[in-house]
């Protein structure tokens, strides 16, 4: 039978002394302002809210009550356990090494900080370039293998004899066709590669130039004003067409033309073939003194009477020389059309350039030197030299193509300013 819990004993005076006394009211005070803390929710006032004050209950007559009235009731005693034996199971969880390095070092453990993202050179860092290269030109290299394997075992076949024997790779030029190069296309070559490489250069400055720092504007319009850069590529173009019409004129009056002018149908298989031979690593074997082969012949062609041309004129058109109130030509020709074109065009001269010295260099360097600087079918280093010395000049103005050097050749031509 279960034993209720018994209150300590009370005296019957003491009883009657608690129940005869007076209750005094308990009376609820101000103990003074509360400090208020963080809003309980977000965008909220500070908690508790203005003008919320503590209230004391004013305990007075109890504490001033006899303690004989005063029923104290004995705490219960807390439970005892006895740990002298060890658990009933086996433990499961162990602090491992990184809790007891944390439980040693927390107080001077600090957050690691997260190193800075690397520099990034468009879409990869300087690594990821260099992987690039690595994997992408191993990658090209065997590409490479593969066609000249490939195009070796296409030349063997006996259709492909057959097609190789019927177009060589060049055709006889029309009676008449002059042979050699005349010193005036030597120096035609010279001035054309010094403006093409400079204009190569302001160009591609100009394209990703966004703040000049020095302006020229021509003493006609003060108001147009364009940078020095623009102004010197302007210049440049425009020596570069009096350049050409005087390498066009020339051409036709001593009957060059023949060499780069296809005068017929079978330059177009005969370049099929050429194009094979190149690929296959066995290089064409012509005499560029006497006559090209085909292949060349369509390129040198592609090169004056095409991408020369197109490259004038949508030069023009972005230029200020295009008249601003010819509503109806500027509809019929826009200048976004203008601007699509002139920057292939020039990857086109970039690629020409490139690929044209890499084979002048790889089918008989001082031979083909000879004939376009030298002037001659010999096999010497005159042509060689004047190829460096050109260099030198290339570089040298290079070099000095600055605001300081360009800035007092533009004034005699118009006004430079810094704004």
């Amino acid at each position: 039978m279960a034993v209720a819990p018994v209150a300590a004993p009370v005296s019957a005076p003491a009883a009657a002394a608690v129940a005869a006394a007076p209750v005094a009211p308990v009376a609820a005070a101000p103990a003074g302002p509360v400090r208020r803390g963080l809003p309980r929710v977000k965008g909220g006032e500070p908690w508790p809210p203005a003008g919320f004050a503590a209230v004391a209950a004013a305990a007075a007559s109890v504490a001033d009550a006899p303690a004989s009235v005063i029923a104290v009731a004995d705490p219960p005693a807390a439970p005892v356990h006895d740990v002298s034996t060890p658990l009933p199971f086996e433990p499961t969880a162990f602090p491992g090494a990184e809790a007891i390095r944390w439980n040693a070092e927390r107080r001077t453990r600090t957050v690691p900080v997260e190193a800075p993202e690397p520099a990034r050179i468009g879409p990869f860092t300087k690594g990821q370039w260099a992987g690039v290269v690595v994997i992408g030109g191993a990658g090209l290299l065997f590409a490479a293998g593969m066609v000249v394997l490939f195009v070796r075992w296409l030349l063997s076949l006996p259709l492909m004899q057959d097609f190789t024997t019927t177009y060589p790779g060049e055709y006889h030029l029309p009676e008449g066709a002059p042979v050699g190069f005349p010193a005036w296309l030597g120096w035609q070559h010279f001035f054309n590669v010094f403006l093409m490489v400079l204009i190569i250069r302001t160009g591609l400055t100009v394209r990703r130039e966004k703040r000049p720092t020095v302006f020229w504007s021509p003493r006609s319009n003060p108001a147009r004003k364009i940078s020095l850069t623009l102004w010197f590529h302007q210049s440049l173009d425009i020596l570069w067409l009096v350049n050409g019409v005087v390498f066009v004129v020339l051409l036709f009056a001593t009957g060059q033309w023949m060499r780069i002018v296809p005068t017929s149908w079978e330059v177009f298989p005969n370049a099929i073939t050429a194009a094979l031979k190149y690929l296959s690593l066995d290089w064409p074997t012509e005499d560029g003194w006497v006559n090209y082969n085909s292949l060349q012949q369509l390129a040198y062609f592609t090169t004056v009477f095409v991408a020369a041309p197109l490259a004038a004129l949508t030069g023009v058109r972005m230029s200020g020389i295009w008249p601003k109130n010819a509503k109806r030509l500027s509809q019929a020709y826009p200048v976004e059309v203008a601007r699509a074109v002139h920057f292939p065009v020039m990857l086109y001269f970039v690629l020409f350039i490139i690929v044209h010295v890499a084979l002048v260099f790889a089918t008989g360097a001082l031979r083909n030197l000879n004939h376009m600087y030298g002037g001659s079918d010999q096999v010497n280093w005159t042509g060689f030299w004047i190829f460096v010395a050109s260099l030198v000049v290339i570089a040298a103005v290079w070099i000095a193509a600055r605001p300081l050097v360009l800035a007092p050749i533009a004034r005699l031509f118009g006004k430079v300013s810094g704004r």
